[in-house]
């Protein structure tokens, strides 16, 4: 090889190497970051913000809020969110919320349930008083999700904060909100059909998670057991017999609540089980589960 030509190639890996190390150099521009409290929040929240957000969920698929610990990964995530959505009045969530303080005392908190017309008392009956006010918080039925009503006005919350807090992609997340919010109208009327003759019937669950589903379609939800607790002898029959007395046709199991009771409850009343996670990503499928077992479908 000649001299002439050897500096050439020379010249040219040089040249390359500075580009590529130029490349390194520039900061790769993060996506903001949003964290929510549970999967169906996730599920909601991505169909509105697509790929311009990152969202974080603090409580993996199954995992039971319950016995909810963060690990330091989601404790790192939500000092580095733009802000928090907490679904409101799952327990987990105050305690979460004062140890982020800490790290990230600026971050911005909304109650994506604000607005939704709340339940109390529902651990027997979803036919309870409802509370306009904000109560205690252990009195308040936390699982506002379960409903496709509410479904909306947690969307319409989330909408209006993610314009806030990014308003350069108004124009996007506002396309994927009016397509999303079509897509609730068109479940809310699917299951109001379906279970449009059942208004009365009664269900059984083991952990009393649908009341608000119940008060859409006038359902009757009589729950077994409360707070992951199994009932007393006592308490059980009562509700047995109330399960009896509305002919109840179906006893809805959360995977993570199941009972070694639970048979002797179906021989009882003669109801079919049939397995739910109301705390799934897929909250679409979850709605239609519950609708096609009650309209027997």
């Amino acid at each position: 090889m000649n001299r002439n030509r050897y500096f050439s190639i020379l010249i040219i890996i040089v040249a390359l190497s500075m580009s590529v190390m130029s490349c390194g150099d520039r900061p790769v521009k993060k996506k903001p970051v949003i964290t929510v409290s549970i999967q169906p929040q996730k599920f909601f929240l991505e169909k509105i913000v697509g790929d311009k957000i990152d969202v974080k969920c603090l409580l993996a698929n199954g995992g039971n809020p319950e016995s909810y610990e963060p690990s330091l990964s989601h404790l790192m995530n939500l000092e580095e969110s733009e802000a928090y959505f907490k679904i409101g009045y799952i327990g987990f969530e105050s305690a979460i919320i004062e140890r982020v303080r800490n790290g990230n005392p600026d971050l911005k908190i909304y109650d994506n349930s604000e607005g939704v017309d709340l339940l109390v008392g529902t651990h027997g009956s979803c036919c309870e008083e409802h509370n306009h006010g904000h109560s205690h918080e252990n009195e308040v039925d936390p699982h506002t999700w379960s409903s496709v009503k509410n479904a909306k006005i947690i969307v319409d919350n989330m909408y209006r904060t993610v314009v806030e807090l990014d308003p350069n992609n108004e124009k996007y997340y506002t396309k994927n909100y009016k397509r999303f919010e079509a897509e609730l109208d068109s479940i809310d009327n699917v299951i109001a059909t379906m279970l449009a003759e059942k208004k009365g019937v009664a269900f059984v669950v083991w952990h009393p998670s649908l009341s608000y589903f119940a008060r859409d379609y006038g359902l009757v939800q009589v729950s077994i057991g409360s707070e992951g607790k199994e009932a007393s002898v006592q308490q059980m029959q009562s509700q047995l017999d109330e399960a009896n007395a509305h002919n109840a046709g179906v006893f809805f199991i959360q995977r993570d609540f199941d009972s070694r009771q639970a048979s002797s409850v179906c021989e009882q009343i003669g109801a079919e089980i049939v397995a739910i996670n109301p705390l799934s990503y897929e909250w679409d499928k979850e709605m239609m589960i519950l609708a096609d077992a009650l309209s027997g479908k």
